[in-house]
């Protein structure tokens, strides 16, 4: 992934936006003569203070991409949204024909490499389901998971648990901060007036980009 020092986080950018985006694909390299596995999955991100942090996840143990894991542990969790298709109208600056402007893409992208230890203790893997239920269901209504309690304790040996320790963070917001302000002005109001399915979180990261805020990490 190509970065420009315009699209590089602010401060802690990309941790207050993977905060709020718990959905990403898995990536693992493939055994020997296959392609590489990509798997989407829900997963819990852990900041842990002085460190990059830890995801956590968990997926059906009849999963091809064990084998895998366990012979290259190194992985990478792709995390991408808020994207939108600025088309090369709202591109041009002022002094050139609107059908000259350039179309580009906006989008928000975190990428981070991993090393994948794999959960196989039953006690262990029921404090990862219950940490990942207790982040997409804080509101409650299931019971937790434990080991030889119903409903969920026999299921545990369908399953093994992820804990990815983040060694790398590649982060990109793209969303035009060096162009001119015409241009972003322009950019910004076609975004607003389009109000597509991403739009909205678009022209928030466009106009949050473009005010004065702290320095750039």
């Amino acid at each position: 992934m190509l970065i420009h020092p315009w699209d590089t986080p602010l401060d802690d950018e990309w941790q207050q936006w993977l905060a709020t985006h718990d959905f990403g694909q898995l990536a693992v390299n493939g055994l020997p003569g296959e392609a590489p596995y990509v798997q989407p999955m829900h997963f819990v991100y852990d900041p842990e203070p002085g460190t990059h942090g830890e995801i956590i996840a968990h997926l059906a143990r009849p999963n091809p991409l064990w084998k895998a894991v366990e012979a290259d542990p190194h992985v990478l969790l792709s995390v991408m949204d808020d994207y939108a298709f600025v088309p090369g109208p709202w591109q041009a600056p002022t002094d050139t024909p609107t059908e000259h402007g350039v179309p580009t893409s906006f989008y928000a992208a975190v990428q981070l490499h991993c090393t994948a230890h794999l959960v196989d203790d039953p006690a262990r893997k029921a404090d990862l389901l219950n940490v990942q239920v207790g982040h997409f269901q804080p509101e409650g209504g299931s019971a937790p998971a434990a080991v030889g309690a119903a409903p969920y304790g026999r299921m545990l040996s369908g399953i093994r648990g992820l804990r990815l320790e983040v060694t790398e963070v590649r982060a990109k917001f793209k969303y035009g901060s060096h162009k001119p302000q015409d241009v972003q002005e322009r950019t910004a109001a076609g975004l607003a007036e389009r109000a597509g399915a991403h739009d909205t979180a678009a022209y928030a990261h466009h106009l949050r980009r473009r005010t004065p805020g702290p320095t750039r990490a």
